[in-house]
Order: C-alpha cells, then structure tokens, then sequence
C-alpha cells in the first residue's frame, strides 16, 4: 500500500514534506526571465527544488490554487510537476481540499487518482459527510494503491470559528471528525500499522495534541504549519508514534530559503537542500530529546 512507501521514505529520509505551493514571485527574477511563460518558469523552479531535494524529503506537496490561478498554462505546469515527481520515484501529494458528494466526488476521484493529473494522495474536506464526499476515493485506496489526508484540525486561526466547536457533551467538533476517520484508517491498514486513510492536523503541540493522536492512533498524519505559519520542530513530537507516522509539510521556509541573508548568493536549489536536511534533522533532535524525557 501507498502508506508503506510513505512510511519507508520516513524511515530514509525524515519526515520533511516539500510544499511545492510555487508562487510567480518566489522565483528569482534571474531564473524566471530565462523562460517564455511564467508557467514554464514555475515548473522548472519546482524542476530545481525536487531535483535538490528528492533524497532528503519524504514527500511533495503541490496546491493546486497556485497553478490554477494560471489558467490552463498552470495547470500544465502542475501535471507537468506531479510527472516529475513520479519520475524521481518520489511520492506525491495533491493539496485539492475536495469535499464534494455523489456523483461530484466520483469525478473527482478520478480527475486526481488517474489521468493528467493523477497524484499518489490527495487532501479532502469532511464537512459534507464521510459516506458521500469521502467514500468515492476509498475504492482507489486498494485498486489504484492511493492515499487520502482528511482535514481534522488546522492551525490557522479560522480554526475556532467551526472545529473547536463542541457539542452537549462538551466534544469538540475536530474529535468527532476524528473519530469517524480512525474508522475508515482501520479498514485500510498497511503492512507498516498505519493506514492509507491519513488526516491533515495543524502543528500544534499541547495536551489536545496527544489526546487527538489516540484517537487517530491507524492514520499516518500530514502536519501543515511549520516555519513560515509558526510550527516548530518541537510542536511535532506529540504526533508521531515510534518516530514515525507522519510528514510535515513546508513551502515557503524552503522555497525562499535562498532570500536568508546568511546564504548569499547561493543557488536556490542548493538553499532549499540545507534548509530541508536542517528542518529533517531539528524533528529528529526532538523526536530523540521526547523519548529521553519519556525514559526519565
């Protein structure tokens, strides 16, 4: 299953998730003006940073905003990333947010786990229900061996107006959701313990934190938030289980590294490396120092 490749990469390279969220003005001017379209210069930018980084991430990320925003220019650009990505033999992760139902949600299914712009996972939206805008996907779970990450709990700030929310009970609207998705991860378990049916929760690293991932105990989690958005390394320690079952993503804190001051005139690829082996290694530091204190 797709969850068993992820979790090997986990064990190999780390736990980084290169967010390909390629905005025009993050590239150089130098660069960008070396090519006729600036949808042809974002796919080399992304050409350049896989390329730099493909054997020390676990996986890309790739929102589907950024290229949309360009029309059918980007959207080449975006198929054209994710076939390079499966060509690197390198995993991918199409950030859709689809949370549509019946027919819609089959469409979709098939727009994004098979054809132009087939992905390895794609991310989903729960709010319109699991068994109608979640259950069209799971079929290609086991035929097709892909992945989903389904939105639990975010760190934005929007966040409180709907998912801290909670009911008579005094459970919060994101636990509920959890729960509902742990059910569907143990139907599609893989050889590792985790399942092809992950979550996306923010990085946020309280109590709550490591109360949600025993509820989430089969999902393989991807972890948005870190660096630009205020995650930290240390946030991610409560998610992970055994030092694994789990990628957190990055964009902006990789893509622009090469603007830092301290890394001149370095080439932006070259940046995006240092900068993914620093953010892998500042995980795994804390993983170490969470399970001495655990010891302790």
């Amino acid at each position: 299953m797709i969850v068993d490749e992820l979790y090997d990469h986990v064990v190999e390279k780390g736990h980084v998730c290169v967010g390909l969220d390629t905005d025009y003005s993050y590239l150089p001017i130098d660069f960008a003006e070396k090519f006729s379209s600036k949808e042809e210069a974002i796919f080399n930018f992304n050409k350049e940073i896989i390329d730099a980084t493909y054997d020390v991430a676990a996986c890309y990320k790739i929102q589907i905003a950024y290229y949309e925003a360009f029309g059918i220019g980007g959207m080449k650009a975006y198929s054209d990333t994710l076939k390079y990505i499966k060509k690197k033999d390198q995993i991918s992760i199409a950030d859709i947010k689809r949370g549509d139902i019946s027919k819609t949600a089959q469409m979709y299914a098939r727009g994004h786990f098979t054809g132009d712009f087939e992905a390895d996972f794609v991310t989903l939206n729960p709010y319109m229900g699991i068994s109608d805008s979640i259950e069209p996907f799971m079929k290609y779970i086991e035929e097709n061996n892909k992945g989903i990450f389904i939105l639990v709990r975010t760190s934005n700030k929007g966040s409180k107006d709907f998912q801290y929310k909670k009911n008579k009970d005094g459970v919060p609207l994101y636990e509920t959701v959890a729960e509902k998705i742990q059910q569907l991860a143990e139907k599609k378990l893989g050889k590792c313990g985790f399942s092809s049916v992950g979550a996306v929760v923010g990085a946020v690293n309280n109590d709550n934190s490591r109360l949600l991932r025993k509820k989430l105990k089969s999902a393989f989690l991807l972890i948005p938030g870190y660096g630009a958005q205020g995650g930290k390394a240390e946030d991610i320690a409560a998610y992970l289980i055994n030092g694994n079952g789990a990628v957190v993503n990055s964009s902006r804190g990789i893509l622009l590294a090469y603007k830092d001051k301290k890394n001149g005139d370095k080439n932006f690829g070259l940046c995006a490396r240092e900068q993914s082996i620093f953010m892998k290694e500042s995980i795994r530091s804390c993983i170490w120092r969470s399970n001495e204190s655990f010891k302790e």
